[in-house]
């Protein structure tokens, strides 16, 4: 079966050793082809510590997996998994048109100015290689990313080709309903997201006790998309991973990066955020996760209204065309063929415009 090819819904029926060895095969083989990767220049990054010593242990990993062709990708995953596991099934068709940079959230920490630093000085080693990224951004990265250029300097945004927005994210009003709302009962994600947001920072026993609730609940979450489906040795490697991810941030890393999303600020009206090419992707059953009342969902469905944001925006949605599974809230790896197609046909479009116009 080729990268990316959707499989059938049926359980996966491995014996238990052969799946584990093949599994820990499968992520070797990955670990082998993603390696770390540095900037030449961190100035931005060494500023941030150089201000706040602390602010070292809120780095973001960053890696590169090399690709043939000469625009690279760079992905910035959601709350789980990484962003090394975010595009898993997407990773040979973004190496075709060039490197991809994965930047991924430290366990420990989170912190916003840190990112920017990281994500423009990634930007800026890349521009000068002659090389213009597009950046994915997929779920809470495409907030993050949001936020990110609405202070970015000009010149990081003409070093930019395009953006992918997966299920973005932009502000907290897309998972938590306004306290005057009713209706729709009471959601998991948006009951510990409130509870998480309301914590004392300082009462590390309550924080902690908040934060493993949430932890079930993203297992659970993430086992809901996994339920009826053969998992193949990758999706078992991933499957791993992402648990990983989930156990090993801690209470502070976890309860920090919630906080980032309660700093999200929804972009001003008739203020461009980004002037180049950007592809919204929308999942079909993005309300079982975005509240109704969601400003995003609003922004991206109602006619050319995102268009004063962004002025060069294509918005799709992701189907299934199987009504008994339905395409999730950022569900790139279980429906990947349905991302894939969108996804690689925009690459096209803009990239090599010339031959589409000969098409």
């Amino acid at each position: 079966m080729r990268e990316g090819q959707a499989r059938p819904l049926t359980m996966v029926s491995v014996r238990p050793v052969v799946a584990s060895a093949a599994t820990l095969a499968a992520g070797i083989m990955r670990s082998i082809a993603i390696t770390a990767y540095a900037p030449a220049s961190r100035r931005r990054e060494f500023e941030q510590i150089a201000g706040n010593p602390g602010a070292h242990a809120t780095r973001c990993r960053i890696f590169r997996e090399k690709g043939a062709g000469t625009v690279p990708t760079i992905v910035l995953g959601g709350f789980v998994p990484d962003a090394t596991e975010t595009v898993e099934f997407q990773r040979s068709m973004l190496r075709r048109h060039g490197s991809i940079y994965y930047l991924n959230y430290p366990r420990s920490g989170f912190c916003r100015q840190m990112f920017s630093a990281q994500l423009s000085d990634l930007i800026e080693d890349l521009y000068r290689k002659g090389q213009k990224p597009l950046v994915m951004g997929v779920s809470f990265g495409a907030g993050l990313l949001v936020e990110f250029l609405k202070t970015a300097p000009e010149q990081i945004h003409q070093m930019i080709r395009g953006l992918v927005l997966a299920s973005p994210v932009i502000c907290t009003d897309d998972l938590i309903r306004p306290s005057r709302t009713k209706g729709e009962g009471v959601r998991i994600l948006e009951n510990n997201l409130k509870k998480i947001l309301a914590a004392d920072s300082d009462n590390h026993d309550e924080l902690k006790k908040t934060i493993e609730r949430a932890r079930r609940c993203f297992q659970a979450l993430f086992n809901a998309g996994a339920e009826n489906r053969i998992l193949g040795v990758r999706h078992l490697s991933i499957r791993r991973k992402i648990n990983g991810v989930i156990e090993q941030t801690s209470a502070r890393g976890g309860f920090e990066r919630v906080r980032a999303l309660g700093d999200f600020r929804f972009p001003d009206a008739g203020r461009s955020v980004f002037a180049g090419p950007v592809l919204v992707l929308l999942a079909e059953r993005e309300d079982d996760i975005l509240v109704q009342s969601s400003p995003t969902l609003a922004l991206f469905r109602e006619g050319s209204c995102h268009e004063q944001i962004f002025p060069r925006c294509s918005v799709k949605t992701v189907r299934s065309g199987n009504p008994d599974d339905g395409v999730a809230h950022a569900s790139l790896i279980f429906h990947c063929d349905a991302y894939n197609s969108l996804i690689d046909g925009w690459y096209h479009k803009i990239l090599y415009p010339r031959l589409q116009m000969a098409v």
